[in-house]
């Protein structure tokens, strides 16, 4: 059974992440309340922990940045990232040896 927090769409996959910014180090925690939770280095200020997250998941997925997008959740610790070309079986393994 897939993880709550993955979600196929046609052409791309869907996480649904919590944040905790401001932490230590950037890392994949694990599941928290049905969400994938991850904490970012980088503080909640001016879109850096957005920025810092896409790139932190670009990395982890092995594609491009351009590949990942914020669906959802600008201002929230809540969000939804948009992974394309990614299947949702593949998303999950990755993330889930990433904790």
């Amino acid at each position: 059974m897939a993880a709550p927090w993955v979600k196929e769409v046609p052409g791309a996959v869907e996480l649904a992440v919590v944040v905790q910014p401001r932490a230590s180090r950037t890392r994949v925690v694990g599941e928290h309340d049905g969400l994938l939770k991850i904490q970012l280095a980088a503080p909640p200020v001016d879109g850096e922990a957005n920025a810092a997250l896409l790139e932190f998941l670009a990395k982890q997925l092995g594609v491009p940045k351009r590949q990942v997008s914020l669906v959802s959740g600008d201002t929230s610790r809540r969000k939804r990232v948009r992974v394309e070309g990614l299947g949702a079986a593949h998303a999950e393994a990755v993330m889930s040896g990433a904790t």
